[in-house]
């Protein structure tokens, strides 16, 4: 089934002879703008953990930091057309999982991948996911596009044209 949720991004939930995923989409795939978001954590903007030990308030900060990553690309968590899931526990997958659906609508669903791994870079951490989304194509000068910087303006890059 495919289903076009918005213009730029289509999401398939069950390709021809594949079982349908639970909570989330085998496939999304569109046109635009492609953004990678570095694997976040669930460090505050200071630099501190939030919720140590604790897999829920992990999880939500983690999506909060996402969702400041991706504002910062001018994209939002409806352009994000996968995530990847790094968890010490397979056991704290649930609280993920709400903490997804508490920002991302359950009709636009990401592709998704969910690893356990030993251990992260600091042993508080229970958790690290990273987003890659596109971003629908727009009019005028975009995010990191070197509008403003010279670039275009007789800036000579040393390549050959």
């Amino acid at each position: 089934m495919t289903t076009p949720q918005q213009d730029h991004l289509t999401r398939i939930a069950a390709p021809q002879g594949v079982a349908p995923g639970t909570g989330y989409n085998h496939v999304v795939w569109g046109t635009g703008r492609f953004v990678a978001v570095s694997g976040q954590v669930a460090f505050d903007e200071k630099g501190e953990l939030v919720g140590d030990g604790d897999a829920a308030a992990q999880a939500r900060q983690v999506f909060e930091n996402l969702s400041r990553c991706l504002a910062a690309a001018g994209a939002t968590v409806e352009d994000v057309v996968k995530l990847t899931y790094f968890v010490t526990d397979v056991a704290h997958l649930p609280a993920v999982r709400v903490a997804r659906d508490e920002v991302f609508a359950p009709d636009r669903l990401p592709a998704s991948s969910a690893v356990q791994v030993s251990a992260l870079f600091r042993p508080e951490l229970l958790m690290e996911i990273e987003a890659f989304a596109i971003v629908p194509e727009q009019t005028g000068p975009q995010p990191g596009s070197g509008f403003g910087t010279g670039f275009g303006t007789g800036f000579k890059t040393g390549f050959a044209s």
